[in-house]
């Protein structure tokens, strides 16, 4: 009875409860609004002194630490700390699709298109390739007692979820210093796939692994995850391509109608994400399809204050969820309970996904180089810029925060905490010396356009028309040449079918809408007045 009694509390006590959480709340919020507010006048700061030691990313992500380590070591309310949990559905609910969305909307169409095989291979082929490899070293290491042992499948969902690049320092300071327009588009359009193909792959391997005893053959997971994939990518491109349509002819660009106009806009992306998710698909995927699509057909349907007014609101919304992801996750790895007894497992893991990520990079850009006249080539120093760009980021630990879930026995937790120790690395380590490195490289600075908005078929010349009379016996050229050649009929298709049937203009006034359109980087971009 004394125990009971000893247990009621005014804590405890569900009348006092519900005031209890909502003051509880007012002050988790509070803190959030406040470390936001801290994270981007920090960044500003540091954005006009030109301090490149420490990027945005690594100040929003060290800010979250630094809270969430005082929180740790406090008196801090359970109550009140419970509202800075890293939840992997808020994230991946709500955080996120804002951003994917934004990513795809903000595309550049033509030099992404332009690279867009080269984008495809390195987000596609080489995300692949560097999960595989990152699996099968780790699985290697674990038989060797070199690291912590996992099973085979677990190992490749570790290569997977870690095979999520988030460059957001790299292009930060290639929209600063200036760069090539054609390698600024390699990044970010590798960055923008390589998110979708690395969920993609997380999921299929849990797939497999929960499936471990029906049987299921390699051909059939590769069927199960090209399902997937073209599957939430035609999602989106239809759901994209039912707004362009609904927008031509429904008359709502006019004055009295442009609040209706911009409401439906906005939903659009979102029904996208969700009709994805309620299928089993992937929402990433379809969201981000579902943003190109809209950027290059629905966008141009709007009146000119609602093409303002949706531009705006989707680069504010991405820019804070990026900004809070960051401060999130920085919080939540200061809180969370780490599993540090396999220090071996988590120094041999950032040494596999370095030679991961170069199997990644320069095999890849050697398959394009064998499809590219030498004018067209992707020079070394580029090829170094793509393998140094590959910093690990929220996707990376959202995933290994799901993993903890999905797997028993603790492997979970030595997967997250290695991906933590691996995001912190990259983002604040890494992420600091970049500008020095790239400068090193000579791929940013007074060399380069200023404008990345500007011509980008002069820059460094390997977005050059392509050089027809290029020839070579080798059946590989040949048939990456016909690659070449069909994405050329896909841009006259889109030029005389695609545009003036999904718009309300013709082929011909796209290209002056697309010299205006600065590629956003997917992190924080605002260019306000200084």
């Amino acid at each position: 009875m004394t125990g009971e009694a000893l247990q009621i509390s005014p804590a405890n006590d569900p009348r006092g409860s519900p005031a209890k959480e909502q003051q509880a709340a007012g002050v988790g919020i509070l803190l959030q609004i406040m470390m936001l507010v801290l994270s981007f006048v920090l960044g500003h700061v540091l954005r006009r002194h030109k301090f490149y030691y420490l990027p945005e990313a690594s100040a929003s992500l060290l800010i979250g630490l630094i809270v969430g380590a005082l929180a740790n070591i406090s008196n801090t309310e359970t109550n009140i700390r419970a509202w800075f949990n890293f939840h992997e559905e808020f994230f991946f609910l709500f955080l996120l699709p804002p951003i994917i969305f934004q990513s795809g909307f903000s595309l550049s169409p033509k030099p992404f298109f332009s690279n867009f095989g080269a984008i495809v291979t390195f987000a596609i082929f080489g995300t692949f390739l560097a999960s595989m490899v990152t699996g099968i070293l780790v699985y290697l290491g674990g038989v060797m007692y070199l690291m912590y042992r996992l099973p085979f499948v677990e190992c490749l969902m570790f290569g997977a979820l870690i095979s999520a690049t988030d460059p957001v320092t790299v292009l930060s300071i290639f929209q600063e210093l200036g760069t090539d327009m054609n390698l600024y588009a390699l990044v970010f359009g590798e960055s923008v796939l390589n998110d979708a193909m690395a969920i993609s792959l997380y999921r299929t391997m849990s797939l497999v692994r929960s499936h471990a005893s029906s049987g299921q053959n390699f051909f059939m997971v590769i069927v199960r995850f090209l399902e997937t994939f073209v599957g939430s990518m035609s999602a989106g491109v239809g759901v994209g391509f039912i707004s362009a349509l609904l927008f031509k002819y429904a008359g709502l660009d006019i004055d009295n109608l442009q609040n209706l106009e911009c409401c439906l806009f906005v939903l659009f992306p979102y029904f996208s994400y969700m009709l994805a998710e309620g299928l089993g698909l992937s929402g990433i995927v379809s969201i981000l399809f579902t943003g190109i699509v809209m950027k290059r057909y629905t966008f141009s349907n709007l009146s000119e204050n609602s093409q303002r007014f949706v531009s705006a609101f989707f680069h504010l919304i991405s820019s804070l969820a990026e900004t809070f992801v960051f401060i999130y996750m920085g919080f939540d790895i200061a809180m969370e309970k780490h599993s540090w007894s396999h220090l071996g497992f988590i120094f041999f893991s950032i040494l596999f996904i370095i030679v991961a990520r170069a199997a990644n990079v320069f095999s890849c850009a050697y398959l394009v180089n064998l499809a590219r006249p030498a004018h067209r080539q992707i020079p070394l120093k580029h090829q170094q810029a793509l393998w140094y760009s590959g910093l690990r980021g929220a996707m990376a630990f959202a995933l290994a925060l799901q993993s903890v879930h999905d797997l028993p026995e603790g492997h979970g937790q030595t997967i997250f905490t290695a991906t933590t120790a691996i995001v912190v690395l990259t983002v604040l380590l890494i992420g600091g010396s970049t500008g020095t490195m790239l400068e090193a490289l000579q791929v940013v600075g007074d060399a380069h356009d200023g404008h990345l908005g500007e011509n980008f078929e002069v820059n460094n010349g390997y977005a050059a028309p392509y050089d027809e009379g290029s020839t070579s016996g080798n059946k590989l050229k040949m048939k990456l040449k016909e690659f070449r050649k069909s994405a050329a009929s896909f841009t006259a298709l889109d030029k005389n079918y695609l545009t003036p049937f999904f718009t309300s203009h013709n082929g011909d006034e796209e290209d002056e809408e697309d010299e205006d359109l600065l590629p956003s980087s997917r992190r924080l971009s605002f260019h306000g007045p200084n």
